[in-house]
C-alpha cells in the first residue's frame, strides 16, 4: 500500500460549540487510510489570551499559513460570528487556501456566508469530510 499523504487541517470553532469540535476530531481520528495534523487552536492555547483582535487575527494567520483546507462548522450561528468571517478572509484573500463547509449533524439549514466561501460541502459524516477535503487538495 503507498504511503497515505497527511493533509494539515485548521478547524474553525467556537468554543461555545466545542463539543462539535471534539466530535468531528475524534470522527477523523477514526476515519480509515485518511491521515492529518490539526492546527485548530486549541481551547489551553495561549493566543485566546491575545492583548489585541490583531494578535488574535496574526495567530490565526499563522496557523493557517501552514493547511491544505480549512474545515468549517457551518451550522446557524456561524452567520453571526465575526471570528468565522476573519477565517474565510484569511483562508480566501490571504491564502487562497480551499475551504469545506461541514453541515452540522441534523442541520436542514446552513451559513449562507460559509456555504458561499466553501468550495465543498460536506454531511455530518465521516466518508462525506474525508471525501470533500481529499477533492478540494
Amino acid at each position: 500500500m503507498p504511503q497515505l499523504r497527511t493533509r494539515n487541517l485548521f478547524i474553525s470553532h467556537s468554543w461555545a460549540y466545542g463539543d462539535a469540535y471534539s466530535r468531528l476530531v475524534s470522527m477523523m481520528n477514526a476515519a480509515p487510510n485518511f491521515v492529518y495534523r490539526n492546527y485548530s487552536i486549541p481551547r489551553d492555547d495561549s493566543v485566546h489570551n491575545a492583548p489585541t483582535q490583531r494578535a488574535l487575527y496574526d495567530a490565526i494567520k499563522a496557523k493557517v499559513s501552514f493547511c491544505h483546507v480549512i474545515l468549517i462548522m457551518a451550522g446557524k450561528y456561524a452567520t453571526y460570528s465575526d471570528w468565522i468571517q476573519q477565517e474565510i478572509k484569511i483562508a480566501k484573500v490571504e491564502f487562497r487556501k480551499p475551504i469545506v463547509a461541514i453541515c452540522p449533524w441534523g442541520a436542514q439549514q446552513i451559513s449562507v456566508p460559509v456555504k458561499q466561501a466553501a468550495d465543498r460541502t460536506a454531511r455530518w459524516n465521516t466518508s462525506s469530510i474525508v471525501g470533500a477535503i481529499r477533492d478540494v487538495c
